[in-house]
């Protein structure tokens, strides 16, 4: 009684299934190949809901064939070696055909975890079906890749959302005991985003939460969704309102609350790159030349992860996030480069002093190129006090160090050397 309605109306055979006419319909691609009984490797790419889960079921049923599920959030290698294992003893023991392993968002699948599946491919022992919502282009390895067909499955247009409730309202047990008239459906398509299983459990929330009869109106659904959808939606808005409370915190000094926000895009199921990269532009961005090795780390983090993957990527994610709250703070060099941006859009392309211009002509050296550059290693301390910006903006200063021990340093070292031309 607890299973959502998406779930009770996942379609079980090709007829029910609702879109993708141009790889499932009577002459689609996929279809032809059921009915042959032959099934290459392929992987499945389009947008969340849009019933890639579903669609591999589907193929297994039709084709007679031993399914095998993994999702690429919570799996390793080892996983993929065990299901890959116990495929091969099932086709032995039960069928000729070969089982059919499915791997949910394959993309989070590191290069490792990627080349485990080679082999088991390659010599028929299971025929992968991998989902993804990325493009496999960038996001699976060429050799894997390779040997796979992509199809590319597209986003429900709104006639099929409202087929999708149509079919709800006839089929399903539970909501046939009630009394539903379906008046507005555009609240309930907009709010889905196209997903089609979010469309239904919206529907089925509204539904649950009103006293029969009950007439589906916009009005009554923004009502009640407006204060009872709270799970993360990577594509969304929770989605950017989550890695902003993250960011803030890490910016905040506040490791508690950035390893809290780290778990919700975890459990949610955010790609690990996203927020190794977010990792990386936070080092610069808030903590700067306050901690330079703080880049370093989130550098490191960002390859780490990118090999590894989920689940164990969560560990390094972590101890990188903690580092970069306890960090010293500044952000210094990132207003230096954005006050530098505004004043060059302001004065446009101001001319390079002649002793600064490269000289590798005659012509050029004739027409004082490089002239009276002074080498500063040729200088005590490696240091001359000369002009390196346009005579126009002389003296325009864009970096002031932050308050902290090592950008302090930083500040004595220009007091010394820059205090007249730049006000240090």
């Amino acid at each position: 009684m607890n299973t959502p309605l998406a779930e009770r109306m996942r379609p079980k055979t090709l007829e029910g299934f609702i879109g993708q006419e141009h790889i499932v319909g009577s002459q689609g691609t996929l279809t032809q190949h059921i009915k042959k009984g032959i099934i290459p490797s392929l992987i499945l790419w389009g947008p969340p809901g849009i019933g890639k889960t579903t669609l591999a079921n589907i193929i297994a049923n039709e084709s007679d064939r031993p399914f095998f599920a993994l999702s690429a959030i919570n799996s390793g290698v080892k996983d993929i070696r065990d299901v890959i294992n116990k495929a091969k003893q099932d086709k032995g023991l039960f069928t000729a055909k070969n089982p059919i392993l499915f791997i949910d968002e394959i993309h989070r699948f590191s290069k490792s975890q990627q080349d485990s599946l080679l082999a088991a491919v390659e010599k028929g022992w299971v025929t992968l079906i991998g989902a993804t919502t990325e493009n496999p282009s960038f996001e699976v390895i060429p050799a894997l890749l390779s040997r796979c067909q992509v199809y590319v499955l597209n986003s429900f247009n709104q006639s099929d959302l409202n087929k999708l409730l149509e079919a709800a309202l006839e089929k399903d047990s539970l909501l046939a005991k009630k009394e539903i008239h379906l008046k507005e459906s555009e609240a309930l398509i907009h709010l889905s985003g196209g997903d089609a299983r979010k469309l239904l459990n919206i529907f089925e929330l509204v539904v649950n939460s009103e006293e029969e009869p009950i007439t589906i109106t916009n009005e009554l659904v923004f009502k009640n969704v407006q204060s009872n959808l709270a799970r993360y939606d990577k594509t969304g808005e929770q989605h950017y309102d989550i890695i902003s409370a993250f960011i803030k915190s890490i910016r905040g000094s506040d490791p508690n609350a950035a390893v809290y926000w780290l778990a919700r895009m975890i459990v949610g199921g955010e790609d690990v790159k996203f927020i190794a990269r977010r990792l990386l532009i936070l080092a610069s961005e808030d903590i700067g030349n306050a901690n330079p090795t703080a880049l370093v780390i989130a550098n490191n983090t960002f390859q780490a992860v990118s090999t590894i993957g989920y689940p164990e990527a969560r560990i390094i994610l972590s101890q990188c996030v903690v580092y970069l709250a306890n960090s010293a703070k500044s952000n210094a060099s990132y207003l230096a480069i954005d006050d530098a941006i505004a004043l060059i859009k302001e004065t446009g392309d101001l001319p390079i002093p002649l002793h600064l211009r490269n000289a590798p002509t005659k012509l050029m050296k004739e027409l004082n190129y490089g002239k009276n550059y002074q080498y500063a290693h040729s200088y005590k301390d490696n240091f001359i006090n000369q002009e390196f910006l346009p005579e126009e903006i002389s003296g325009t200063r864009f970096y002031a160090p932050g308050d902290n021990a090592r950008e302090n340093a930083f500040r004595e070292l220009l007091k010394k050397r820059w205090a007249t031309k730049y006000g240090y």
